[in-house]
């Protein structure tokens, strides 16, 4: 009997054993996201970048990161720090591209720089021209994030609007909703025609919370249709953007924000204000 728990013993610890090794074999779990996703496209010359690491980049500065489309369409939203440059001359609208020349100028003629471009998404082709003309032209260190402007809206990120660009939603759409972001004092005494007020003070951390909640509730916020083009401006960028990024984390996905004052917003729309 004791003969037969000792084999029997063996036999669970060489289990046991089997059971480690396999363990010790068997690579960790997938814990990708959609962070750190890329399109998975043919990357050509120039690997892909997620949008976890597009935040790195823009967060240190260690790339220059260029918007690849046109300059109209960039004012109307870019990711914040993104530049942009001129179109390559004698080019159709469809098969647009950016200046590599300039680009060249913007960068002092390195081509080692580091640079990431981007444009409106998988389907968009821009930013893959660029990067073509890039490499052919001896730039060796170009990447893409080619999940593009829609789908860094879509995890919450906010864009940057031109004063230019501003001026004219004000003149065209009038559909879009304009939040200022100042204290109430402020926006009472004096405020844009039609704008609503979301004082940056009065916005948590969270969803679902402060302020933006009771917007949701009274109409200050278009509940009805979150693809809604909303405009936010404050006392100064830095608040502007952070009311847009909270309210970008509430599912609308049109957020864009003014990198400027409340009389720069003004002297920008002056024309439009008059009509």
């Amino acid at each position: 009997m004791f003969r037969h728990l000792r084999s029997m013993a063996g036999v669970l610890l060489v289990l046991a054993t089997l059971s480690l090794a396999v363990l010790a074999a068997t690579p960790p779990p997938n814990h990708s996201s959609i962070e750190t996703a890329v399109t998975g496209q043919d990357p050509g010359k120039t690997p892909e970048v997620s949008t976890e690491e597009l935040r790195a980049i823009l967060a240190k500065g260690s790339a220059t990161v260029f918007d690849a489309r046109p300059h109209a369409e960039y004012g109307m939203g870019h990711i914040p720090g993104a530049k942009n440059v001129a179109a390559k001359p004698g080019v159709p609208m469809s098969e647009y591209v950016s200046d590599v020349a300039e680009i060249g100028r913007v960068l002092k003629d390195d081509k080692a720089a580091p640079i990431v471009l981007y444009c409106n998404g998988p389907f968009c082709g821009k930013s893959r021209r660029l990067a073509d003309e890039l490499t052919a032209a001896g730039y060796t260190n170009v990447r893409r994030y080619q999940l593009g402007i829609p789908v860094w809206r879509a995890l919450g990120g906010a864009c940057q609007m031109s004063l230019q660009a501003f001026r004219s939603v004000l003149e065209k759409d009038r559909t879009a909703v304009i939040i200022d972001g100042r204290e109430a004092a402020e926006f009472n005494q004096l405020a844009l025609p039609n704008s609503r007020n979301i004082p940056r003070s009065l916005v948590l951390e969270g969803k679902d919370v402060g302020e933006v909640k009771k917007a949701k509730d009274d109409g200050r916020l278009p509940m009805e249709d979150h693809n809604t083009r909303i405009i936010v401006l404050a006392s100064d960028g830095p608040s502007a953007r952070y009311v847009a990024e909270a309210l970008a984390h509430e599912a609308f996905h049109n957020v864009s924000y003014l990198d400027g004052t409340l009389a720069q917003a003004r002297a920008a729309a002056a024309d439009s204000l008059q009509k």
